[in-house]
């Protein structure tokens, strides 16, 4: 795997020393029953309080990935750890996580509170608590003042806010992201990325983001891992060394553009033959 640093040195504080990763890969695979090898061994750690991005190719893996350190979908072979223990630790104090998805996909019939609610009312939480969890998760993403309104009288950017909101109702450490602002228009798309870039940071989380955009990854994260071509496999690893918060300034700098194009080159060589 290539390694390249891309911006300055007075940038991200590195992770907590002395704690396990949130989430460990080793050789871990995956091949379909119908033969198909969607990812070759990956070893990957991602530690405490990181913002990695993965990118690749169409069909190279990113979502398999993601939903196997979700638990979705179990590998082939090799090993994944969650805070250096298996999936049961998963769900204890410190140990959570949550995942939202490339669609928003929210209950029509349901009120934005009872969407964001449905994690608190799957696990049978105190109604009380969960009410005022469902308030917070709002407030935190903007939308405090929706928890009356339908999806379907919100935009696309609101309906995939519930979505996080959703996500974080639980106060997940680990918040896994598959594309949640694919579908998006530019403008929404940039918005919502600083948006989820200061929430990263105030909520002190820990994320693995999946997208198809250089200019979303460089922006939002502190390592961003390019995958190859089918069977995917982590081919390029470019470290981000740019301060937090970072704002519309660092979208047109010169920091910025040579991250892209680190990034482009890497996407590049990973897409063509292997």
């Amino acid at each position: 795997m290539d390694i390249v640093t891309a911006g300055a040195s007075a940038g991200v504080a590195p992770p907590g020393a002395g704690r396990p990763p949130a989430v460990e890969l080793a050789a871990v695979a995956k091949t379909y029953p119908n033969g198909t090898r969607a990812l070759d061994p990956v070893a990957l750690a991602i530690a405490a309080g990181e913002f990695v991005t993965v990118l690749g190719p169409s069909g190279c893996g990113k979502s398999t990935l993601l939903r196997m350190i979700a638990g979705l979908a179990a590998p082939s072979a090799g090993r994944i750890r969650w805070w250096g223990e298996g999936f049961d630790a998963v769900g204890r104090p410190g140990r959570s996580l949550a995942m939202v998805f490339q669609e928003a996909t929210l209950l029509p019939w349901s009120r934005v509170r009872a969407n964001v609610r449905l994690p608190l009312d799957l696990a049978r939480a105190d109604r009380a608590s969960a009410e005022r969890a469902v308030a917070d998760a709002l407030a935190l993403v903007g939308l405090g003042e929706a928890a009356g309104h339908y999806p379907r009288e919100l935009s696309g950017g609101m309906q995939m806010r519930v979505s996080i909101a959703r996500a974080l109702v639980t106060r997940p450490d680990l918040l896994l992201m598959d594309e949640p602002f694919g579908a998006l228009d530019e403008i929404t798309r940039a918005k919502l990325d600083g948006e989820l870039a200061e929430l990263w940071r105030r909520q002190r989380l820990t994320v693995a983001f999946v997208t198809h955009s250089i200019y979303e990854a460089v922006f939002l994260s502190t390592r961003v891992l390019v995958m190859s071509a089918r069977p995917g496999r982590i081919v390029h690893e470019v470290a981000i060394d740019e301060p937090f918060p970072r704002d519309d300034a660092f979208r047109v700098s010169q920091r910025f553009a040579q991250a892209c194009r680190a990034l482009s080159e890497a996407l590049a060589a990973a897409s063509g033959p292997q």
